[in-house]
């Protein structure tokens, strides 16, 4: 399996600006993408491997901050570290709150702007790999028949097999089978791994 380096986007309608932040994160090993406005970023597809986009606040047309709610809006989820000639504190709370890495004043301190990088691409890294497991969780929720789900969910209340069946209406040994099978499709080892990967998918007790 082929790992996909870390790609930065760096978005500012400035070209001087976009040429030395490109020339600082490129001298450290990134690979660098530049565009000239968010929409032209837009245009580009999404990038399968780890990523953040280094966005200015304030450009003509789409500004950082409405292509940063735009993104949230679609489900394009990337780290960003905003940069601005022109901070101001409503401004920083709304990019912050809205779940940007950093937000640096211009003209940007290039260490400054390494340390943030690597943030970024830690925590789109470590997203990308919680994001898959909730993936594989959910395709081992599918996988369970509607009795096998109903199970399930009671098995991680702490219920015993009799109290199961009888909430269920069902004998003991057939809960047994069904508890058996989720431990399988759910490929877990445990009550305990089962009750994790409950809450997890978000399964909870059906309402008897």
């Amino acid at each position: 399996m082929t790992t996909l380096s870390p790609r930065v986007f760096v978005v500012d309608d400035n070209p001087s600006v976009r040429k030395s932040l490109a020339r600082v994160l490129a001298a450290v090993g990134y690979t660098v993408e530049a565009f000239a406005s968010a929409r032209e970023f837009l245009a580009r597809p999404p990038h399968p491997g780890p990523c953040c986009l280094v966005l200015d606040v304030r450009m003509p047309g789409l500004s950082g901050i409405q292509l940063q709610e735009m993104l949230a809006a679609t489900g394009r989820r990337l780290s960003i570290v905003f940069v601005t000639g022109h901070a101001d504190v409503p401004t920083s709370v709304r990019a912050m709150k809205a779940g940007a890495v950093d937000l640096l004043t211009k003209p940007v301190d290039a260490q400054d702007l390494i340390v943030a990088i690597q943030r970024a691409v830690t925590r789109d890294e470590l997203d990308r790999v919680a994001e898959a497991r909730r993936t594989e969780i959910q395709r081992r929720v599918s996988l369970l028949t509607a009795r096998e789900t109903e199970v399930f969910a009671l098995v991680v209340t702490g219920m015993l097999n009799k109290q199961i069946g009888a909430a269920l209406g069902i004998g003991e040994k057939t809960v047994k089978v069904h508890r058996a099978r989720v431990m399988e499709k759910m490929r877990a080892g445990s009550v305990a791994e089962l009750v994790r990967l409950a809450d997890e998918a978000g399964v909870t007790a059906p309402k008897i």
